[in-house]
């Protein structure tokens, strides 16, 4: 199954990064390049449990392709963490619920080396993050 192209661009651009600190900084620009979420949408029903900082993940249904679908935003209150949140919606936003609940994105962040320098509390984190996007897309299948 082919990544979406914002994922795919990530991809690219971090094999250009061979330093782990510049590997950082991009997490952190892509972080920063979200919007923010309404403070309406900071609530509990949007808090991921399982991470240790804040993380807020909203998931709204759409049709893609007929079948449906999600759109996600997200926002965290660590700036690494915003930057995983970034790259996490770069991977599942905007895509069949089918292609969401099938994606692995533990497997794709190993195989770019981006949990190797990760804190265990922050990998966890990504695993909860990842979860609760699969088991929302689970959840619009049925």
């Amino acid at each position: 199954m082919t990544q979406p192209q914002p994922f795919q661009d990530i991809a690219d651009n971090l094999a250009f990064l061979d330093d782990w600190e510049d590997r950082y900084r991009y997490l952190i620009e892509l972080g920063q390049a979200l919007p923010k979420l309404a403070e309406t949408e900071r609530a509990a029903e949007n808090k991921v449990n399982g991470c240790v900082s804040q993380v807020w993940l909203v998931a709204e249904p759409e049709t893609i392709q007929g079948a449906p679908g999600l759109k996600f935003r997200g926002e965290s209150d660590a700036m690494i963490v915003q930057g995983l949140v970034a790259v996490l919606l770069a991977l599942y936003s905007d895509r069949p619920a089918r292609e969401i609940a099938d994606t692995d994105a533990i497997a794709l962040f190993d195989e770019l080396g981006l949990r190797e320098h990760l804190t265990t509390q922050r990998s966890n984190g990504l695993v909860a993050m990842v979860n609760r996007i699969r088991n929302e897309a689970r959840a619009a299948l049925s």
